[in-house]
């Protein structure tokens, strides 16, 4: 089959130095000695080790330093390129969940550092993000607080050159693995009771995962198996060094907004790799499979299905690198970033189903490549925003 990212990489939205990451990227997945794939029976400790893997992996070999931002810290540039951040994320989804996983966390968790922490924390934290030495983690779902942050519960109190956190965390991804956390929290004044709900207020702070008062509560297994965790907070006390955004104006609203804005779109690249992956096998069964006396692929109904699926995987790459290239222009993406992800995981989950489809039963058994890529996919269709916030995003984006 024709190398579709390649292929892709000749439109317009890029450059000839994503050609050649794409092109590096895709001989080192292809020639160096990397983990294997993570069986579905693994242990909580087999996973979280392939994922310590994984990001040492990824940082002696040099792909994390476009996980961060600033040459003097240890980034690729001195700002994070969307485009590069997708493309890396669909070569490494097409082939390993778990490698898109690490690489992705790595960027999101540090990428309020990035985008707006004091030189002594940029100092401290990017350059073993970079290398793979330090493990990232982005701390802001609560239990009745997902999609809809304002109802955050999570509490810092001042508390003289100190903030006290109260409260808990959860669904966080690298959590009970990561060496610093993210954390965003409602901050409040010495006596003074919490906001009931509101954005106004939170603040953002990066705590590490030795502070005293910081407990992992509860590791949570899910289908597509990763670390992810319940954090809780009792007067856990946070240097008030470690603050990236006072409660005041929104600005740490305002900050995970923006770190997620960077992000968001490199989900949908996520689920194109996903995609692309699928749509791979499907055409292999189809031409390599005998029924009826022919080939798979010579029946009507799996052309119509074939070509469905290049359809939807087409048209979200296309909406995927057109919010990464705007996005890199300088241009808000707000609206381009939702249509990407809700098309790009709506289209993928629908291409994944039709690979496994194509393959009968041997797609459902356990370890076969297209039974991974659709425990893999469910959950890109929820976090970081599920479909129906995007499409909440899109009409409020339309209506304005």
């Amino acid at each position: 089959m024709v190398d579709a990212v390649a292929e892709a990489l000749t439109w317009p939205f890029f450059e000839p130095r994503h050609r050649e990451l794409h092109a590096r990227l895709s001989s080192w997945l292809a020639e160096a000695k990397l983990p294997e794939h993570l069986s579905p029976h693994a242990t909580q400790a087999e996973l979280d080790a392939h994922c310590r893997d994984w990001v040492r992996a990824l940082g002696e070999a040099g792909w994390l330093r476009h996980a961060v931002a600033g040459r003097e810290h240890g980034g690729e540039s001195d700002t994070l390129d969307t485009r590069t951040l997708c493309l890396l994320r669909e070569t490494l989804g097409a082939h390993d969940g778990l490698a898109d996983f690490a690489f992705a966390m790595q960027g999101l968790g540090s990428g309020a550092i990035s985008l707006a922490s004091s030189p002594a924390l940029k100092a401290r934290y990017l350059p073993r993000v970079a290398s793979g030495e330090a493990i990232a983690a982005f701390a802001l779902s609560e239990p009745d607080a997902g999609s809809d942050v304002a109802a955050m519960a999570t509490t810092a109190q001042r508390d003289g050159d100190a903030r006290v956190l109260n409260g808990e965390k959860t669904w966080i991804s690298n959590g009970g693995i990561a060496d610093f956390y993210v954390v965003f929290a409602r901050q409040v004044a010495p006596g003074a009771t919490p906001e009931a709900r509101g954005t106004g207020s939170i603040a953002a702070f990066v705590v590490d995962a030795d502070t005293p008062g910081f407990e992992i509560a509860e590791r949570i297994d899910v289908m597509a198996p990763h670390p992810l965790a319940r954090l809780v907070f009792r007067d856990c006390r946070v240097p008030a060094a470690n603050c990236l955004a006072e409660g005041e104006n929104g600005a740490g609203f305002k900050l995970a907004m923006r770190t997620l804005d960077v992000f968001r779109t490199s989900v949908a690249a996520a689920a194109l790799g996903f995609a692309r992956r699928a749509l791979a096998e499907g055409l292999d069964r189809a031409v390599s499979r005998s029924m009826f006396g022919q080939r798979l692929a010579d029946l009507q109904l799996t052309q119509a299905k074939l070509a469905d699926m290049a359809l939807a995987v087409d048209s979200a790459a296309l909406l995927t690198y057109r919010a990464a290239w705007r996005r890199d222009q300088g241009h808000t993406v707000t609206r381009e970033a939702a249509m990407a992800k809700l098309a790009a995981t709506e289209n993928a989950q629908r291409v994944i189903d039709a690979a496994v489809q194509l393959w009968g039963g041997a797609g459902v058994r356990s370890g076969a490549v297209v039974e991974r890529l659709y425990r893999d996919i469910r959950a890109l269709r929820i976090y970081e925003g599920a479909s129906e916030v995007q499409q909440l995003i899109i009409a409020r984006e339309l209506l304005k």
